[in-house]
């Protein structure tokens, strides 16, 4: 008996998980004010998303910009994730930076603009 309770319980508790899913919120935006040809970095914020499995690329002009990084995965007490992403660049005029978020098969891209 126990163990059929067990079973139900789990099955319960795996369909709530697994059935809720929320969207990310993206902000863009960089470390310092964004002055072309001053260094700076170039930064992506993504929070409150569920399933876990999200994709973050950081683009300039359509193309990855090299050497990022990105944070641990982390969640809060609803089960909620979140990471961030960043990279070191240099703002030039005429480019253009964006992140580019894959979650659940749906791709958004977000535009960072500079202070100017």
């Amino acid at each position: 008996m126990k163990e059929l309770l067990f079973l139900v319980f789990f099955c319960y508790v795996s369909h709530f998980v697994s059935s809720k899913t929320a969207s990310p919120a993206v902000q863009v935006y960089s470390r310092n004010q964004g002055v072309y040809d001053k260094e700076n970095v170039f930064i992506c914020h993504v929070t409150g998303f569920y399933p876990p499995e999200i994709t973050i690329v950081l683009l300039r002009n359509g193309e990855e910009i090299p050497g990022s990084k990105q944070t641990d995965l982390a969640f809060d007490d609803h089960w909620h994730y979140h990471l961030t992403k960043h990279v070191p660049f240099t703002p030039k005029a005429g480019e253009k930076y964006s992140c580019r978020v894959t979650h659940n098969k749906k791709t958004v891209s977000y535009m960072w603009e500079a202070d100017v």
